[in-house]
């Protein structure tokens, strides 16, 4: 009996009805863990487990993970709620963190725009953002107002008082947040999950992957001859991406025209004596920039930068020195390839993380993206939708990639050669050129943002606070008779709202605490 009629009888037997589309496939292997490999067998599992489909995911001990990004935007805590896992059961273990948005510094040396934070959205923004709006449209048309865009938002304000974005039950407003997490943890406790699911977990180092005659993966052989057979494979194999590459041999497109860096440097120091706030920073440097994310146990940091610029020694040294550690002090050495597959799902095989493309961890869509593609795949899969899945991708990868290039482009710096080079280029799409001619023009950035389909990426409030936390605007500026700000009303408030929120040592105890329970 085939795969797939196997499936329809465990299916007719149980009386199941649990797909209404195109039925799911009944056998999936993915190949490679880590968090997405781990990730999308949860997913799948959950999706689909019910239909009878058979989820098995091959990782080798002989090759590692890369475990660059351990921060996420907001969609991870949605993940974890669809699974059922609550924060008690995994953060502890994992060593995690809250993380309300991304501290900038030193992206731009204009007096007062030194540093900016970018924050996750909150269900209170609506209260103070349409006044950072207007503040913003006339601070780009030469009105001398307040127009950084700290002041204007909850999240940044629970991050920079220490703060934890945990809304009480007091406090009737959703907070939109993140985490800072161990990777290499967050990958053993989703495997232990999924197998307890019913994910089967094979371990072996693919040697082969077959073909049959119509293009379509056949199964995959293991160096010690055992054969791995299903209907559909997902390519979880990092960067090598063994199948969608290597046997299907779907072309890689590179974003190195625009996005400069491809390599990293990285080293742990120790939580400082003040502890952690909820924040990722990113910090300018020669020829890059330099991550602290606080995990409960260290603070990982890393240089991502562009070997065009500066040798792996040099950069090491200049992150060792902003660590303030010792010249000999361990790191660790990345190489980057930033781009993408040009489709993701080709024939009977779909590819994920590291192996579908890479975003240099600037914004930390690594997670987001894995998430999106397995849900939008689930999805197409039973709507026989290959082509328009693959377009969607596409579409959220290069409006992603865009908001990055922006970051460099609208930086407001020059001091090094690649400074003077990251702003100085015009390789930019024409998405992004209509955002930077909206914003430098006075027009209507939100309604730039809606008229082009792209505030599923970045919304206009993150267009607003880049752009202005950089002090895009006219050196000169003209004073206001009847200024219609009120900075102070909306400190007041923000000020107010922040005062619900426990520290992030507080929520980090009680996690602790009803994790020992």
């Amino acid at each position: 009996m085939g795969r797939a009629a196997t499936r329809d009888a465990r299916l007719a037997a149980g009386g199941l009805e649990a797909v209404t589309g195109r039925p799911p496939p009944a056998s999936i292997i993915i190949l490679g863990g880590g968090t997405a490999g781990w990730m999308a067998a949860n997913l799948l599992q959950k999706r689909w487990g019910a239909a009878g489909t058979i989820v098995t995911l091959i990782e080798s001990k002989d090759i590692g993970i890369i475990g660059v990004g351990e921060g996420s935007t907001p969609q991870l805590k949605a993940f974890f709620d669809e699974l059922g896992i609550a924060e008690a059961e995994w953060m502890p273990r994992c060593n995690a963190t809250y993380k309300a948005g991304i501290e900038f510094e030193g992206w731009s040396d204009r007096a007062g725009f030194e540093r900016y934070f970018h924050p996750f959205a909150t269900a209170v923004d609506p209260f103070t953002e349409r006044t950072f709006f207007a503040a913003n449209a006339l601070r780009r048309r030469g009105t001398d107002v307040a127009a950084h865009p700290d002041p204007f938002y909850l999240a940044t304000r629970i991050a920079r008082d220490g703060r934890a974005p945990l809304a009480p039950a007091n406090f009737p407003f959703d907070i939109g947040y993140g985490y800072h997490f161990d990777a290499y943890l967050v990958g053993a406790t989703l495997r232990e999950f999924a197998v307890g699911k019913g994910v089967r977990h094979e371990t072996a180092t693919i040697a082969d992957v077959v073909l049959n005659e119509a293009g379509d993966i056949d199964h995959l052989v293991a160096d010690d001859g055992r054969t791995f057979a299903a209907d559909m494979f997902l390519d979880a194999s990092g960067f090598r991406a063994s199948l969608i590459e290597g046997a299907l041999k779907e072309p890689h497109r590179s974003f190195g025209d625009n996005l400069f860096n491809d390599s990293a440097v990285v080293t742990p120091t120790p939580v400082p004596a003040s502890g952690v706030r909820a924040m990722t920073t990113a910090t300018a440097a020669s020829a890059g920039w330099i991550w602290h994310i606080p995990l409960t146990n260290r603070v990982g940091n890393g240089y991502v930068y562009s070997s065009r610029y500066l040798d792996r020694e040099a950069a090491a040294a200049e992150l060792r020195r902003h660590c303030g550690l010792p010249d000999d002090a361990e790191v660790r050495h990345l190489s980057m390839k930033c781009g993408r597959v040009e489709r993701s799902w080709v024939r009977n095989c779909l590819a994920i993380g590291l192996a579908q493309g890479f975003l240099e961890p600037l914004e930390a869509t690594a997670l987001h993206i894995v998430l999106a593609t397995v849900d939008g795949f689930t999805k197409a899969y039973e709507q026989d939708d290959r082509d328009g899945f693959n377009a969607t991708i596409a579409r959220r990868y290069e409006g992603i990639r865009d908001y990055i290039v922006c970051h460099y482009r609208a930086a407001q710096r020059r001091d090094t050669p690649y400074w003077r080079d990251v702003t100085g280029h015009d390789r930019i799409s024409d998405s992004l050129k209509s955002i930077l001619t909206a914003w430098f023009t006075g027009t209507d950035l939100e309604q730039e943002v809606h008229e082009q389909g792209i505030a599923a990426y970045y919304a206009p409030m993150s267009w607003n606070v880049m752009l202005a936390g950089y002090g895009n605007f006219p050196s000169r500026v003209a004073p206001i008779a009847d200024c219609p700000i009120d900075l102070a009303e909306v400190e007041r408030f923000v000020g107010g709202c922040a005062l619900n929120f426990p520290t992030h040592a507080e929520a980090l105890s009680r996690l602790a605490a009803a994790k020992a329970a």
